[in-house]
């Protein structure tokens, strides 16, 4: 399926449920669908995400993901009451980037358009992308200062893991690129090469823990939060909000993404989505009592002492670096801005 056709797929459910949801007022693609030409291939570990905007301050628990016209949605509801204004769009890193293309699927007011058409007009403006490069910036800091070292291991290393992998979407968003999720270190490792910054990728990775790790070991960590995803995903529904990305469904992106990484080279970038994994299943598992996650908590903390956040003491020597690193961030940041020549004055 290429992504013309994933787009197809996706208009058809918006048409077929919206009148179903209450407070519809809109719908449209984001993530790697919204960044691809339309004769593009999608890859079997993709899935197609589509943001589903309501009129309404509180929103629904989101349907998730699920397989629908031989596509894998992800289908997310956005509360917007009132509705955001263009510049709110430009400021976001990661709406700004969804909606500067032709990627509404559903506009019944018009509001969606009119975003759009603020969203292409302005994206590449030098102010707005230094904005959302500080937005990202911002959900690095805010996200390592309420790290709770006291939370389950699962939960304190999902507090660090995220914030610490933003970094490379202020990177990514300074390159006019797709702030992607689960290939994030993948797609700032080919960003930083082509401006001539390879060295820093390895400083992403070292802040991530994984640059030593060797492909065997990661191997070893895949094979085992594999085992975690199948007896998490064979159990009950829970009401954790990425329950769906643990799924029969969800096992070509979360197991063969990983499986795929690896067989191209790139196994210290298939790290970051096998930690993430790893926690939302064990997450899943200790829903059904205490012992439920247990089996695998030996798997997991192995993994986390690879990348050196097995303790309270690590995670908050891990996060000081990130945090020390951020002056960094910053002059690479302004290096590709200053180099990049889709930036506009």
């Amino acid at each position: 399926m290429n992504a013309g056709e994933a787009r197809a797929v996706a208009e058809r459910w918006v048409a077929e449920h919206s009148s179903d949801i209450p407070d519809f007022a809109g719908a449209f693609l984001s993530g790697s669908t919204a960044w691809l030409p339309a004769e593009a291939e999608l890859s079997p570990s993709s899935d197609v995400d589509v943001m589903v905007v309501l009129s309404a301050r509180r929103t629904p628990r989101k349907p998730g993901k699920f397989r629908y016209g031989g596509a894998l949605l992800e289908v997310t509801y956005l509360g917007w009451e009132p509705m955001p204004s263009g510049e709110e769009i430009l400021a976001s890193y990661h709406l700004a980037g969804a909606l500067r293309g032709e990627t509404v699927l559903a506009d019944p007011t018009g509001a969606l358009t009119a975003l759009r058409a603020a969203a292409a007009g302005d994206y590449a403006r030098r102010r707005w992308v230094v904005r959302r490069c500080e937005e990202a910036e911002r959900r690095v800091t805010d996200g390592l200062a309420a790290l709770d070292v006291s939370a389950p291991p699962y939960d304190r290393v999902t507090g660090w893991l995220f914030p610490t992998g933003v970094t490379t979407h202020v990177l990514l968003t300074a390159g006019l690129r797709n702030p992607t999720v689960r290939l994030r270190y993948l797609a700032a490792r080919a960003l930083l090469i082509e401006y001539g910054r390879p060295e820093a990728h390895e400083e992403l990775l070292a802040l991530l823990g994984c640059a030593h790790l060797t492909p065997e070991r990661v191997a070893h960590h895949l094979g085992t939060m594999t085992r975690a995803f199948d007896a998490a995903s064979a159990g009950p529904a829970t009401p954790y909000p990425f329950a769906s990305d643990v799924t029969a469904a969800a096992r070509p992106i979360a197991v063969g993404g990983g499986h795929d990484l690896l067989a191209r080279g790139h196994h210290r970038e298939a790290v970051f989505w096998i930690a993430a994994t790893y926690a939302r299943c064990l997450k899943i598992l200790a829903h059904g009592g205490p012992g439920a996650a247990e089996a695998f908590m030996p798997g997991f903390l192995d993994l986390t002492e690879d990348l050196g956040v097995g303790s309270a003491a690590g995670l908050r020597e891990r996060a000081l670096r990130v945090r020390d690193f951020l002056p960094r961030l910053r002059r690479l940041r302004d290096h590709v801005l200053a180099a990049n020549p889709g930036i506009e004055d």
